[in-house]
């Protein structure tokens, strides 16, 4: 059995490989049992608990099982700790045996950006050239390099509630060759984009409808349970709905959760999730002014294909 570091990680994956990889898995028999979701209790906010397995099915020496054990503790922010960790434990599915334990954190972050980039492909427009970064933790960068892998991203603005978050974010982004900068103006900012992508933390949405324009695509991966949001009812109302899958955002995602208690939405009116979408069974977007809206609260197929993506990388240096 290997450890596998969040630098070896980083090393072996890139995102057109993964984001192709995870549009495969959405076509294949994998298994995902419910997730554990339990809340931890703590004077600094509530922490959480995720247990996620899955498992290929497919009936030969080569399917693998795998799952992650990952928390996120919120108030690590304030003790300059990552909010995300965990690890994944990978197995041969024909004989149980362990292939390898991964640095789950980054194997999150890879595989969460390459979920949004997989909507985007399918979602946003072909020309879609200037993208607008809601929030500056450790996601932001991956997802802003996702999004630029699959439409011509030119442009990137980041928004954060602290604006040296965002600048650093911003530079990272520089270094990697992007064009990025920071802003002070979250409203400007969204109503500037092409794709706007939203992954915090926050209590309160932060995509506002009344920002939002014709033609935008909008990607939210933040929230995570069922009373958290990242956008408001207009932004709802506004858009043509998707999810990464039907089972878990239609309760754990408070973006679909909350609009569809309200009487906002219905969840027949969710257009389609990423099975759909890979399978060509979703329908996609109607009229090029339409607005599309994309929320991800993450699931174990994304983990399990990153992770046996890496392992095949791994056996064949």
């Amino acid at each position: 059995m290997r450890f596998v570091s969040g630098a070896e990680i980083a090393g072996l994956l890139d995102f057109p490989t993964l984001i192709d990889a995870l549009e495969a898995a959405f076509r294949r028999p994998i298994v995902t049992p419910v997730r554990h979701h339990h809340t931890m209790a703590r004077p600094d906010g509530d922490a959480t608990l995720l247990l996620m397995p899955a498992w290929t099915a497919e009936g030969t020496d080569d399917d693998v099982q795998g799952t992650k054990l990952v928390t996120v503790a919120p108030g690590n922010a304030a003790r300059g700790l990552d909010t995300i960790n965990g690890l994944y434990i990978l197995n041969s599915g024909a004989t149980g045996v362990p292939l390898a334990v991964l640095d789950a954190r980054v194997l999150t972050l890879w595989r969460t950006a390459a979920a949004s980039a997989l909507a985007a492909r399918y979602l946003a427009r072909p020309d879609a050239a200037r993208l607008a970064v809601i929030g500056a933790g450790a996601l932001a960068p991956y997802v802003a390099r996702a999004h630029a892998s699959v439409r011509p991203i030119r442009e990137i603005r980041v928004w954060n509630r602290t604006p040296e978050r965002a600048e650093a974010t911003a530079a990272r982004l520089r270094a990697d060759g992007l064009n990025a900068v920071a802003t002070a103006d979250r409203g400007e900012a969204i109503g500037w984009a092409d794709i706007v992508t939203s992954a915090t933390l926050s209590p309160a949405p932060l995509v506002e409808g009344q920002f939002l324009k014709p033609g935008q695509h909008v990607d939210l991966i933040g929230g995570f349970t069922p009373t958290m949001r990242e956008a408001d009812d207009e932004a709802i109302r506004r858009a043509r709905v998707y999810v990464d899958t039907r089972g878990g955002a239609l309760k754990e995602a408070g973006d679909i959760v909350i609009p569809i208690a309200s009487g906002l939405i219905r969840s027949e009116d969710v257009q389609g999730d990423l099975f759909e979408l890979a399978t060509g069974k979703a329908p996609l977007r109607g009229a090029a002014e339409e607005i599309t809206l994309f929320k991800s609260v993450g699931t174990a197929i994304e983990d399990l294909a990153a992770a046996e993506l890496v392992w095949k990388r791994l056996e064949a240096s």
